[in-house]
């Protein structure tokens, strides 16, 4: 299997390491609710760790989430709620939602506000080694001390200091030099450190929970394209710089973007469709089908459209899986190997899901064709479903239609939120008995009411 590495700009050979693949991917900032670029970024590693472990490694899988940052203060501050509490909030949400698109949930999940002791422990270490500097109750990375910044994004200081809007202040030695320990705001959420109450910069909690759960080399670092400068920049950084080893991952993999009217999609630009608006409109597997549809790397525009296609063709599957199974001895069989063989190909060449796509529906067509003829097709109907499990698809027939009972289920919500108002409890009651009877589950919060249907 070769894997294309941003570092290098070139695909290689996966060697087999002999404790397994370790892969670590950049999580979720939870400060509100989960959107489709970050669902078709998790289906991306979702269906390469699925991969990866069919081809017989074992996959330690670990997955951070920011649950401390300026959003998240904000965000908590104008809900009049802690802050932790609206982060472990929309964590609990963003497992729902993952869960709800069959997303394998990774080994380990660490949170920044449970790993301070490891973050100031590298910080210690990179202030010995002379990479990092105190000042005024914040600590800063010495870009300057280390030879190898910029490799990844293949920039240079130069550069980065002419192109970008440098932060102007007297703490920093140097403009470019990044923020490792923020010391605290009056009111914020802080812990104690050597340097004073603060809390841990964004960059240096990844590297502080890749270097303590999977060692101080990976094999596999993921995430979005978005990632790679700064973020992913200061991590190499801060990690080579503590342990003094490179390289500090073997592969570094981001998947392209998902655009919604020509700009990134994103909670801080506003433009964005959340996880659960999108199963309400579509199944899961219509929406895994759509991402894989593409190439990993590649951008892609959300389309309302391209997804329904998506649905079609899943129905044309299901209705190869439902022909009726002959395994007559005497009769011809229909060999579903070759077409495997293609699939399980254009995988191992940079997880290239829309050719394996492609031979996915070489072998539904063959097969209703050998049907007609009245040759046996039930092992070429197992192979399909086996394959579709590797790119995480059920094939499952959708249950219902969202987008017809929506309106009333929104209706019947704000209905119940009146009823509240007015202290009508027991008939508000009666309404969130009878949605659950009708599979839907109402969830209340400072920010409102949210519904979604209970998983079958």
């Amino acid at each position: 299997m070769k894997l294309y590495d941003t570092l290098t700009r070139n695909k290689h050979a996966l060697t087999t390491p002999n404790d397994g693949i370790k892969m670590y991917v950049c999580g979720i900032t939870p400060y509100a609710p989960s959107h489709v670029g970050h669902a078709m970024s998790y289906v991306y590693f979702d269906v390469l760790r699925r991969y990866l472990e069919y081809k017989g490694y074992k996959v330690q899988h670990v997955q951070n989430f920011t649950d401390i940052d300026d959003k998240i203060i904000d965000a908590a501050t104008q809900a009049g709620i802690p802050a932790q509490t609206l982060a472990d909030q929309f964590i609990h949400e963003y497992f729902q939602d993952m869960d709800a698109l069959n997303i394998l949930r990774a080994n380990i999940y660490p949170q920044a506000t449970q790993e301070i002791d490891k973050i100031i422990e590298l910080l210690d270490g990179l202030i010995n080694k002379g990479l990092a500097y105190p000042s005024s109750g914040d600590v800063y990375f010495r870009i300057s001390n280390f030879s190898g910044y910029g490799k990844l994004s293949q920039r240079t200081l130069d550069g980065m200091m002419a192109g970008a809007r440098v932060e102007v202040t007297g703490q920093k030695e140097h403009a470019m030099d990044f923020t490792l320990w923020k010391s605290a705001k009056p009111g914020e959420p802080s812990w104690d450190s050597p340097w004073g109450p603060g809390r841990p910069g964004w960059h240096i909690e990844c590297s502080a929970m890749s270097l303590k759960y999977l060692g101080e080399n990976l094999d596999i670092h993921g995430g979005g394209q978005d990632l790679i400068f700064p973020h992913h920049e200061n991590e190499i950084a801060q990690s080579e710089g503590y342990t003094g080893l490179a390289p500090f991952s073997r592969f570094w993999i981001h998947n392209g973007l998902l655009q919604l009217n020509e700009n990134k999609m994103s909670k801080s630009l506003g433009n964005l469709v959340t996880v659960r608006d999108a199963l309400r409109q579509f199944s899961p597997d219509s929406l895994r089908m759509f991402f894989l549809s593409s190439h990993y790397r590649n951008p892609l525009s959300y389309s309302d459209d391209s997804i329904t296609s998506q649905e079609k063709a899943l129905e044309r599957i299901r209705s190869t899986l439902n022909l009726e199974r002959n395994s007559n001895s005497n009769k011809n069989h229909l060999n579903p190997e070759p077409f495997k063989t293609r699939f399980l190909s254009s995988m191992d060449d940079d997880l290239n899901t829309p050719q394996a796509l492609g031979c996915l529906f070489d072998l539904v067509r063959e097969v209703n064709t050998q049907y007609i003829l009245g040759i046996d097709i039930s092992a070429a109907q197992t192979t399909i479903v086996e394959l579709g499990g590797l790119l995480g698809l059920t094939f499952q027939q959708p249950s219902r239609s969202n987008l017809e009972i929506d309106p009333y289920v929104d209706l019947l919500v704000e209905v119940r939120e009146q009823l509240r108002a007015i202290k009508s409890f027991e008939l508000a009651d009666q309404v969130r008995s009878k949605l659950e009877e009708l599979n839907i589950v109402l969830e209340d919060s400072s920010q409102g009411t949210r519904w979604k249907f209970k998983q079958l």
